[in-house]
């Protein structure tokens, strides 16, 4: 018999990041809107362990299902990670379409949700007459750029990078082209192509949400409801942030903790490149020497280095090495006390709202712009790939609560600017300002998420509609 109760199915892109920014959405559809969920995430390779531990607790009105894992040694060997990504979510279109068939014989089906980067799934829901959303979990201005992309395609002949004059995205400051979503740079690709044809039917779904909120972009998310740029409705439901593990009886996470516990109050930066990021050992050899240099107290998540992508750990494909080898030769011993290093992984959430985190060197990756926000900690801005450097263009120029360093010519940040910019960002005016800024944002992000605020009512918005749908035959 079909359950009664209105069924949403919600399918996030291949990575842990944009998994977790889907199951906090989910939660609070069940917990604020009564509604069912099914989560159906498609992986390359086996599940990693951070993604079964994300998936631990939920509550039991939030299902999973992971489909087959496509195997990464079956992929192309010389694809991109952003290309593998859209291979391996069109490999899972079949027993995706099962899953689909299933849902709708058995429950009061009313959307489908598809992340941007799994957009191909929503044939599947087409198929089976299902309203279909999509969901970005990035910010205003990403969005902007990929309602934006068919109209940039056609008045740009050369790659956006070597583009002269910034680009005038609708509703943003003006950004070179250099700093666009790193998909977009090779117009030949067949990612670029991909992502093309993807932006041209974005406007064709019911509802695009996107996890950002009002006050921290207010100018694009006016554009969107002026509907200048796509008719569908747009709703900012964000900031949703993850705001706790189930991982704490580590030992490595309970020090952790106990040594922010003994630090002063502001006193520690945090250093992290998220789940997916790696640095070079040239590179990570000169963060370890800036940290030192600065005198400042730091907690640092080291991953073994990857010579050859910044995306080493996306797949969970890590060196089996201990990342400490890596390091120079003494460090540790010369930064006790001061420093605390952890291997691979640390208790973001827990880290960013202890009142002895003072500021966050980060990779700028959404989920971590978000968390740094809700916890009103100012940051350095390092981005890697993908849409990083967007991010660290409105962090730094548009809202002003990020520091970003300079890129030296061979593509290092030296010692000496790293030392400079931790230095900047923990203490002086420049501190001063970027706090008061950030101290309002975090108050309107909880204002955003409380009862009756934006974000909340956009999200009884979506959830009113979907109440409301009749099921199609």
């Amino acid at each position: 018999m079909e359950d009664e109760a209105p069924h949403v199915a919600v399918l996030p892109s291949i990575g842990i990041g944009h998994l977790i920014s889907l199951i906090e959405f989910s939660k609070k559809l069940v917990h604020h809107h009564n509604f069912h969920i099914t989560l159906i995430i498609p992986t390359i390779g086996s599940p990693p362990d951070a993604m079964i531990e994300a998936l631990h607790g939920l509550p039991s009105t939030i299902n999973h299902i992971f489909l087959p894992p496509v195997q990464y040694e079956d992929m192309p060997k010389n694809d991109p990670t952003r290309l593998l990504i859209v291979k391996a979510t069109s490999l899972s279109l079949s027993p995706l379409r099962q899953v689909i068939k299933s849902l709708s014989a058995t429950t009061k089906l009313v959307s489908f949700i598809a992340d941007a980067f799994a957009f191909d799934t929503v044939d599947v829901a087409e198929e089976f007459n299902v309203p279909w959303y999509v969901y970005l979990p990035l910010s205003a201005m990403c969005l902007s750029l990929l309602l934006y992309i068919p109209t940039l395609d056609e008045l740009v002949s050369c790659e956006y990078r070597d583009l002269i004059e910034p680009v005038n995205l609708p509703g943003c400051i003006p950004i070179h082209g250099n700093d666009l979503f790193a998909g977009l740079q090779d117009h030949k690709s067949e990612y670029y192509q991909w992502l093309l044809s993807m932006t041209k039917r974005l406007p064709l779904a019911k509802g695009i949400m996107i996890n950002s909120f009002r006050e921290l972009e207010s100018g694009t998310i006016k554009v969107f409801q002026e509907k200048t740029l796509c008719e569908s409705p747009v709703y900012a439901i964000g900031p949703l942030v993850r705001t706790g593990t189930n991982n704490l009886d580590n030992d490595d996470v309970s020090n952790c903790l106990k040594w922010l516990d003994d630090q002063a109050q502001g006193s520690v930066i945090f250093v992290s490149f998220g789940s997916g990021g790696t640095l070079s050992n040239e590179q990570m050899n000169e963060l370890a020497f800036g940290l030192e240099m600065s005198e400042h107290s730091f907690l640092w998540v080291v991953k073994s280095p990857n010579n050859e992508s910044v995306t080493g750990t996306y797949f969970s494909i890590q060196s089996q090495n201990d990342p400490f080898d890596f390091l120079p030769r003494g460090f540790l011993g010369r930064t006790e006390g001061r420093g605390l290093v952890m291997p691979s992984w640390a208790p973001q959430a827990h880290i960013l709202s202890h009142a002895s985190t003072g500021g966050f060197l980060t990779h700028c990756g959404w989920n971590s712009v978000s968390e740094s926000i809700v916890n009103g900690v100012p940051m350095i801005a390092w981005p890697l790939f993908a849409e990083q450097k967007m991010n660290a263009v409105l962090l730094t120029n548009d809202i002003k609560v990020a520091i970003r360093p300079k890129v030296g010519e061979n593509g290092l940040v030296v010692r000496e600017e790293i030392s400079e910019v931790v230095k900047n960002l923990m203490g002086g005016e420049e501190r001063k300002r970027m706090c008061e800024v950030m101290s309002g944002l975090k108050e309107a992000a909880a204002k955003a998420l409380a009862i009756d605020g934006d974000s909340s009512n956009a999200l009884s918005e979506l959830a009113m509609e979907w109440t409301n749908h009749k099921k199609i035959d």
